[in-house]
């Protein structure tokens, strides 16, 4: 009797040592342990097709290193990216499968009770950590192919501005309950090609008598500026007219979006590369995919409109939601313009600063399902690695703010070029300080003095480093 006890348990060991060496072998190279096993057809096609996914992957990797923007390009295709995500989903469900296959012809009855059960729980342990990872990786190529669709659709120029890149943030005043677009905020960003160092421009939504270029069909109709006798012709008020006069700009996808392209041009002087426009629905779900931020309030803000919003009282490094972020960069609420100016560019520092890998890897679904209702832009797909490389490189580095508010600059009668003459000195400011670190910037724009910003500047609208004056946590 113990003889037959101890064949049966060596039986049940070798059994069970066979089950792990083709579940492992299964989880490895998929299709392997049907080629030994079971249907030897399926997993000899199993087999071939991991093998070709595995030169393909190789292949991939190795344009991605040599030829980086077109494999953006390639992967930056809505298209592709929807077509890759159904190869996973199907490539998925069949390793998932093959896995479960294996769990069967290891038999796991053979085993023992005990040892059974431990390698059935392994065996779903691996089946179900594959559909999972199936799904977040398909999920994720879905929803980015959708969304790169929606947001960069192109049509910018990519060409480098005497070394810079200059990009127009518009903060929409659409969403829910909003019959009309109004961009209320209005930024120019610039960058440095070269080293990432970061100007930010912050233009009142109340500016009158906005130039326009001359190469602007609008510049015809109000060669003196956009300007009206009730003061309603504003800054803000340039995108419908940009619509209104939809037949100025033939064969342009958005008119407003010129018209506010070529006003921006028009007050800073500087040439604009890219739009991005945010809407106020799609910033509360971006912040709220980032897990919050984290700013500190320096003085009470109203948390809504009527006679009870609720408010964000004063104090140090206040980890904000979605919605709190929103009221704290839009509400006017006790304040005005002008603070709410400052307070917009203390977040737009706090999404450059604590937005990072470990939070895009983590929330990347969100994010993206985010983002796909939160922007419209002009940058390319092709020019995604590019402009996150010098976001990382901005992240290093003080960001010097300008808001032409008062004392600086009276919206009713702009001094525009005091404005012009001001972003010239700025980036002649930012581009020294790289100079003098040793990583010389691209030559800066013919106007531009090596100076410091013009002297009647206020120290209240020149910030050297704006996340230190925001406190951003």
């Amino acid at each position: 009797m113990t003889d037959v006890v101890s064949i049966a348990h060596r039986s049940e060991v070798v059994q069970t040592r066979r089950g792990y060496t083709l579940l492992g072998m299964g989880f490895l190279l998929p299709g392997s342990a049907q080629a030994i096993h079971g249907k030897r057809n399926l997993g000899r096609f199993a087999l071939k097709l991991w093998i070709v996914l595995v030169i393909v992957a190789i292949l991939a990797l190795l344009a991605a290193v040599i030829f980086p923007k077109a494999m953006v390009t390639v992967l930056g295709n809505g298209l592709v990216l929807k077509i890759l995500a159904v190869a996973v989903f199907a490539v998925g469900l069949l390793w998932v499968a093959l896995t479960l296959n294996t769990w069967w012809i290891a038999r796991p009855r053979q085993m023992g009770g005990k040892k059974g059960a431990i390698f059935s729980v392994v065996a779903l342990f691996l089946a179900v950590a594959l559909a999972s990872g199936t799904v977040w990786v398909g999920s994720a190529a879905w929803a980015t192919g959708g969304a790169l669709g929606h947001i960069f659709g192109g049509g910018g120029d990519s060409g480098q501005n005497h070394g810079r890149y200059n990009i127009l943030l518009l903060g929409a005043d659409s969403g829910p309950g909003r019959w009309s677009l109004r961009p209320d905020s209005v930024t120019v960003v610039s960058v440095s090609a070269d080293t990432g160092r970061t100007v930010i421009f912050g233009l009142p939504r109340n500016l009158q008598y906005v130039p326009f270029p001359d190469s602007s069909p609008l510049h015809n109709l109000y060669p003196d500026g956009y300007g009206c006798e009730d003061t309603s012709c504003l800054l803000n008020a340039i995108y419908l007219l940009g619509e209104q006069n939809a037949d100025l700009y033939p064969g342009v996808a958005d008119p407003g979006i010129q018209a506010m392209i070529e006003a921006a041009t028009g007050i800073t002087g500087l040439p604009i590369n890219y739009y991005a426009m945010i809407n106020m629905q799609g910033f509360v779900d971006l912040i709220n995919a980032l897990g919050g931020l984290t700013i500190t309030v320096n003085e009470r803000v109203a948390l809504g409109t009527g006679p009870n919003p609720g408010y964000l009282e004063p104090g140090p490094n206040q980890h904000l939601d979605g919605n709190e972020t929103l009221w704290f960069a839009r509400t006017r609420d006790g304040t005005s313009d002008y603070d709410r100016m400052a307070r917009q560019k203390c977040v737009l520092a706090a999404m450059l600063n604590q937005l990072n890998p470990a939070t895009v890897a983590t929330n990347f679904t969100k994010l993206v399902a985010a983002s796909g209702s939160l922007a419209e832009t002009s940058v390319p797909a092709s020019q995604i690695t590019v402009l996150t490389s010098l976001a990382l490189k901005a992240k290093s580095k003080p960001i010097i703010s300008v808001l032409f508010t008062p004392p600086l600059i009276v919206t009713a009668r702009p001094d525009y070029a005091l404005i012009r003459q001001t972003v010239a000195d700025t980036i002649a400011q930012s581009e020294a300080l790289d100079t003098a670190t040793g990583k010389p910037s691209a030559t800066a724009s013919p106007t531009a003095s090596p100076t410091a910003p013009s002297d009647t500047a206020t120290s209240s609208n020149v910030t050297d480093d704006l996340g230190q004056v925001c406190s951003v946590g």
